[in-house]
Order: structure tokens, then C-alpha cells, then sequence
């Protein structure tokens, strides 16, 4: 089978066309967003309250998200997601551009900019399985994946043009549009009735998804290993990066560096296609240790060039997990509880994520830019390393190919 055999279904190349722009739309968002703020107070701690604004509403109501998912139409859900996206971000760039932005302002439009986000995450997630037959899942997620950070690189080049020259204001503006055409491709998503599951009692459906998530060992722990890995990188990559780029390389450095990571995901995105091993997640959940590199280089040697091979690598690295979780996901977890089950997912990964971008400013100041770098690249090795130490994650397999409609969910701890 090749990398490009999903797209022959037409619900795939629709759902990836808005993955695209949707992705291509947040890598502008952050980026642009935190030198608004650089450049409204010059405050590391100011920083860390908007970016943690957006984090903080995300697992406020990412259960809710995951419970809607299983619900409603999901194609449905994302064309409203997306166009509350395009409409908070044009507000936050009309603020920047005609000088009514505050830090309160800021904070607020997050805030509400994370609450779409909660609730367009397990959505998008469960989604790419109703788009294609089961034996193309490994290529199709690494597929999604692959397009995705292609939007992710012309978001990063682009914010980095942008904003050096144009101003953050006009980033943004420009995000704006592109969450809308996100919107567009979703609406040519066309799913069977059967997407649409009907509800019992809200909690009685939480408390089934909880039950499916914690029934696999392997499951939560990679969960608690990147509620801290997440946690870490948030601080790091959103609040102490751009200030330690300010102070050295310069912006536009900092916008080719995330490009790079970028680039490095497509790579990965590329040999998780093809290379497959039975030990898919463990594989995976190994190479996050590589995500150490861009604080070690940020922490130890603030210039460009190790920046950008620090970043390249993580990039990969990410990338292999990433696909090796997402098959294991749904070719173990029952269709119908697969969104509650990313929401549980995304509100571990998630919950500490505010307190990393909270704590990373005033740590900064404190303790030194050097000294939280280095902290955090120890806490991302040391997290993986336990999680490396359980049977479930060690004994994963992926399943051997099945046909179309034919049973191939099983379950494992």
C-alpha cells in the first residue's frame, strides 16, 4: 500500500484539506500572539498568563469536547469550531492593529480561543477512521500528520516573515483567514448517519469513556508522560524560547527554528508511513527523550545552527510517536468510545500545560533562563523513562492487516 492510497476517498482528502489549513492557522497563532504581548510589556510573566489563558480553557472543556464528539456529527462540530477560531482571531488582531490591545483583552479572546479548541480536539482526532478502510489507518494518520505539518512549516516561515516585517497584528489577521478556510473544507466531509451516536445521561457517558481509558495501563501512562512532557514544552518552547531568541538570534531565527521542527515531523511522518514495527508505541514513546535537544541547546547553546538541529531531530522524534499513538488508539479502542477516550487523552496531556507556562516566567527570572531550560530537558528524559519501564507499553503489538468490515479492535493492557 503507498503513502498516497487514503487519499482515493474523498472524505479523507476533504478531512486533510482542513487539518491542513487548521494546523497551518495555529502555527501562525502562538507565534504571532507571544511577540504581541513581547511587544505590548516586554513581560516574561504577561506571556505566560495569555498563552496559559488558551491551555487553561482547554482542559476546562476538553471532556465536553470528547462527549460532543461521540454525539453529534463531527464534521458538523468542526466547521463551528473553526469559524469561532477565525472570528476570535480577527478580533485579537483588529485589537493589535488599531491599538486597543491589553493584556486583560488578550487573555480573554485565549481563553475563549482555547474553549473551540477543547471542543474541536477529539473530533478531529476520531475522525480520520470513518474516512477510510481499516488496513489504511497507519498510512492515513501518518498522511494527516504529513499534511498537517506541511501547513505547520508555511505557518512557522510565514509568522516569522510576517511579524518581522509586517507586525504580529497582520500575522494574525492572516490567521484569520485561514481558520475560515478550514471551515469550508470540513463542510465537504459527508459521513453515514451511523457517525451520530445517540446519548444517554452526560456523566453516565464520561464515567463509560473513564472506564475504556483506564482499563489499559498503557493508555494512562503515556498520558502522565506527556502531562509532563507537554507541561515542560510549553514553558520552554512558548515562553522562555522567544525571550532567549529576542535576546540572541532574533524572531525571524525563532520562526525558522519551529519551521525546522516542523520539517523534521515531515520526515518522520514519511518513515512512519513505511516503517511500521510490531512495537509500534514502544518504538514511539522511546524517542520522545530526543524532544530534550532544543532546551538543551536553548539552556547550553543559545546560537542558531544547534537550535535548528536540536529542533529538526525533536521534530522526528515527535512525529513516530505521534503516529504510533494514534494507531494504537483506534486499533484498540471500540468506535463508538474512541472521542471520549481522546478526551480523557488530551485533558492529562493538557492539564499541566497552563502551570508550565505559568511557572516558566517568574522561573526564568529567578532561577535563569539556563537553569529552567535544563530543568525541563531532565524532566521530559526522566518521564519517559518510567513509562518505558511497564509491560503494557513494552508488549503492544500492532494487529495484522484486516479487510474492511471485518473485526479488528481488540483489547490490551
Amino acid at each position: 500500500m503507498t503513502l498516497l492510497a487514503p487519499l482515493r476517498e474523498a472524505r479523507f482528502r476533504a478531512l486533510v484539506a482542513g487539518r491542513t489549513f487548521a494546523d497551518f492557522a495555529n502555527a501562525v497563532a502562538p507565534f504571532a500572539l507571544a511577540f504581541a504581548v513581547v511587544d505590548l510589556t516586554g513581560s516574561a510573566v504577561d506571556l505566560g498568563l495569555v498563552v496559559g489563558a488558551r491551555s487553561l480553557a482547554n482542559v476546562l472543556l476538553i471532556l465536553f469536547g470528547g462527549m460532543l464528539a461521540d454525539r453529534l456529527p463531527r464534521s458538523v462540530i468542526l466547521q463551528g469550531t473553526e469559524t469561532a477560531a477565525a472570528l476570535t482571531q480577527a478580533v485579537i488582531a483588529a485589537s493589535v492593529l488599531c491599538g486597543f490591545a491589553s493584556i486583560p483583552l488578550l487573555a480573554g479572546l485565549s481563553l475563549v480561543n482555547g474553549a473551540v479548541s477543547a471542543i474541536s480536539l477529539p473530533a478531529a482526532a476520531s475522525l480520520t477512521p470513518l474516512t477510510v478502510p481499516t488496513p489504511l489507518l497507519a498510512q492515513a494518520n501518518a498522511l494527516v500528520r504529513l499534511l498537517s505539518n506541511t501547513g505547520r512549516i508555511a505557518g512557522a516561515g510565514l509568522a516569522g516573515v510576517l511579524v518581522a516585517f509586517a507586525g504580529s497584528g497582520w500575522a494574525l489577521a492572516g490567521n484569520a483567514v485561514l481558520f475560515l478556510a478550514a471551515a469550508v473544507s470540513y463542510r465537504r466531509i459527508r459521513l453515514p448517519r451511523g457517525e451520530r451516536v445517540p446519548g444517554s445521561r452526560p456523566l453516565a457517558e464520561l464515567a463509560e469513556g473513564w472506564r475504556e481509558f483506564r482499563a489499559r495501563s498503557w493508555v494512562w501512562l503515556v498520558v502522565l508522560q506527556f502531562m509532563v512532557v507537554n507541561a515542560v514544552n510549553a514553558g520552554a518552547l512558548l515562553v522562555v524560547g522567544p525571550l532567549v531568541a529576542d535576546d540572541t538570534f532574533g524572531r525571524t531565527g525563532w520562526g525558522i527554528a519551529l519551521a525546522v521542527q516542523t520539517a523534521g515531523s515531515l520526515l518522520g511522518g514519511l518513515v512512519a508511513a513505511r516503517w511500521q514495527p510490531r512495537r509500534m508505541l514502544l518504538v514511539g514513546v522511546a524517542l520522545i527523550m530526543v524532544d530534550a535537544l532544543p532546551m538543551l541547546a536553548l539552556g547550553e547553546t543559545p546560537y542558531l545552527l544547534p537550535l535548528l538541529f536540536a529542533m529538526f531531530l525533536s521534530g522526528v522524534a515527535i512525529e513516530q510517536f505521534s503516529v504510533a499513538w494514534d494507531v494504537s488508539l483506534q486499533e484498540n479502542i471500540p468506535p463508538a468510545k474512541l472521542a471520549r477516550v481522546y478526551s480523557y487523552d488530551m485533558l492529562g496531556s493538557f492539564v499541566a500545560m497552563p502551570f508550565g507556562q505559568i511557572i516558566a516566567g517568574p522561573l526564568a527570572e529567578h532561577a535563569g533562563r539556563e537553569a529552567t531550560l535544563l530543568g525541563g530537558a531532565a524532566l521530559v528524559v526522566g518521564a519517559t523513562a518510567l513509562v518505558l519501564a511497564n509491560p503494557g507499553v513494552r508488549g503492544l503489538v500492532r494487529h495484522a492487516p484486516v479487510t474492511p468490515g471485518a473485526p479488528g479492535r481488540s483489547s490490551a493492557d
